[in-house]
């Protein structure tokens, strides 16, 4: 019997079509976005951050992110807005740190006093920020990020970590963060910059 030699398929390389070259040539190099140019992305293309003239996509949110953020807008909004204290807001809404960098946090708070900071097309910095922490953000949320919305003048920053159980609020002391406390299950997570608002951490994560 004879066997036949198969001969090993060599896949063909991938051809850009000329047309993709074209289409990237219309947008800015990396390095070389304007604020401009950023906010003049279709609204398809949101979540992006704008930063060094760098777009910066964040990673595609789980099931869990999305859950937790879910809990920390209502709650966050129905506590602001019973006492008329500001807005409250979520992602994907562009917020202008500075000239040149923009961040979208998960959950942000404005107070009523710096209703100027609001715009149409995005925000001013915030008083109270909240990232949700993920495997693919852990390091940026908990390096980068306060760095900046501490430079921002955000009074008070609230890392959520769903992985650990934990929640731990920042607060703003001469131009940097200082951790207030670290909540985990069967503790009650409190702001020191809004009186009055708790929030059971067994129940943030229990969805």
């Amino acid at each position: 019997m004879t066997l036949a030699r198969v001969r090993p398929t060599i896949a063909p390389r991938p051809i850009i079509a000329p047309m993709t070259v074209k289409v990237a040539q219309l947008f800015p190099r990396q390095g070389d976005w304007t604020e401009a140019e950023y906010f003049a992305l279709p609204e398809t293309n949101r979540y992006l951050e704008l930063s060094e003239g760098k777009l910066i996509m964040p990673p595609h949110p789980t099931n869990t992110h999305q859950a937790t953020v879910g809990a920390l807008y209502r709650w966050l909004d129905e506590f602001v807005q019973a006492r008329n204290l500001g807005v409250v807001r979520l992602a994907p809404l562009p917020v202008r740190l500075w000239a040149g960098k923009v961040r979208e946090p998960d959950v942000f708070f404005l107070a009523r006093e710096h209703s100027d900071r609001i715009g149409e097309q995005f925000f001013g910095p915030p008083d109270l920020v909240i990232e949700v922490v993920s495997p693919g953000t852990r390091r940026v949320d908990r390096s980068e990020k306060p760095a900046e919305y501490a430079r921002a003048g955000v009074a008070e920053y609230w890392i959520v970590d769903p992985s650990a159980g934990t929640v731990e609020v920042f607060v703003l002391q001469e131009g940097a963060y200082q951790l207030l406390a670290r909540w985990s299950r069967g503790q009650v997570a409190r702001s020191a910059l809004l009186d009055g608002f708790e929030m059971p951490v067994e129940q943030l994560f229990a969805g």
